[in-house]
């Protein structure tokens, strides 16, 4: 157990550290080719922040654990507002005043509403996987355009211009970029192996220990990311980091699950389907209240922030009760 433990940190650490060296590399190659910031940030450091969760995606559905695989992501995108956001606001209250941001929530709550649809039927097919995968391409293409669009006062753009480094050259943002792909396959094989181990070894499924474990430890880079943004005064970009993370998670991660799983289709336990979904549709329409409040202002205050800390607590305390009873 203590062999598996370690082997559980060890991914985490490493998926943060390679997310991070992915991310530097990834938003500094498209910086030098002349990229502007607020689109590398809305395309491609939105994927790769998201990039813990698709590898243990999919290394979790090769080895024919797409339940851990889903778990992950349905749990992440839980933990990305509840955890997350509820943390951020606690550290420092956030104040939405980017347009474009406020654009990306409707995106999200259709995409919320997609992956929701494909569920219903208790199974998550190849034909779904590919429909997530379509999605995404979509999703890319139209925040692309997005970017393009906005206007260049937007305060998101100046956020993003600040946080992507001017000063790498191109070789060595491609060295980072590689060396932070490796690092990231290292640590997702190690956590799903972990990750599995513990599963056995308490005799839950890996539904749960992807709902909990594995999506608390993927969301890391997301809860580090947000937290330093807002304490510099970042507010859209560590807000627009969830949004983004949890769209190109329920495409990206459950997408490349369908697909690649060697079991389909995947059958679905109906406990997601009662419990998991609805709290992250949930969640969801917290964002979105938040964002368009009647008031206009878009702010997450340190109350609100602790109410959505002690709700995702409360979230993980009861459905791992349920699963050791």
């Amino acid at each position: 157990m203590l062999l598996t433990v370690i082997a559980i940190l060890a991914g985490f650490v490493l998926l943060v550290w390679g997310a991070d060296r992915f991310v530097l590399g990834a938003g500094a190659m498209a910086r030098n080719i002349g990229v502007s910031p607020l689109l590398i940030g809305l395309t491609i450091v939105g994927f790769a922040t998201s990039a813990p969760e698709i590898m243990v995606s999919a290394i979790a559905s090769l080895r024919d654990n797409p339940g851990l695989a889903i778990g992950n992501a349905i749990g992440s995108n839980i933990a990305n507002i509840g955890l997350v956001l509820g943390a951020t606001a606690l550290a420092r209250p956030m104040r939405i005043q980017s347009e474009t941001l406020r654009r990306e929530i409707p995106a999200l709550l259709a995409v919320t509403l997609l992956s929701v649809m494909l569920f219903l039927d208790n199974y998550i097919s190849r034909t779904d996987g590919v429909v997530l995968l379509l999605g995404l391409g979509l999703l890319l293409h139209w925040m692309a355009g997005l970017g393009f669009r906005s206007a260049a006062g937007d305060p998101m753009s100046a956020e993003y211009a600040a946080e992507i480094p001017a000063d790498v050259s191109t070789p060595t943002a491609l060295a980072w970029f590689l060396l932070g792909l490796a690092v990231l396959l290292s640590g997702a094989w190690v956590l799903v192996w972990g990750a599995i181990k513990v599963a056995h070894v308490l005799n839950v499924s890996d539904l749960i220990i992807g709902l909990t474990v594995v999506a608390v430890g993927t969301s890391l880079p997301e809860l580090a990311v947000s937290i330093v943004a807002a304490m510099k005064g970042e507010h859209d970009l560590a807000f627009g980091n969830i949004i983004g993370s949890n769209m190109f998670n329920l495409l990206a991660v459950i997408g490349v699950a369908a697909s690649l799983s060697p079991t389909s289709p995947i059958s679905i336990d109906a406990e997601v389907l009662i419990l998991h979904l609805p709290v992250m549709v949930g969640l969801t329409l917290v964002i979105f209240a938040i964002a368009y409040n009647f008031g206009g202002r878009g702010r997450v205050f340190r109350v609100e922030g602790f109410l959505l800390l002690m709700s995702f607590v409360a979230y993980q305390v009861y459905i791992i009760k349920g699963a050791m009873d």
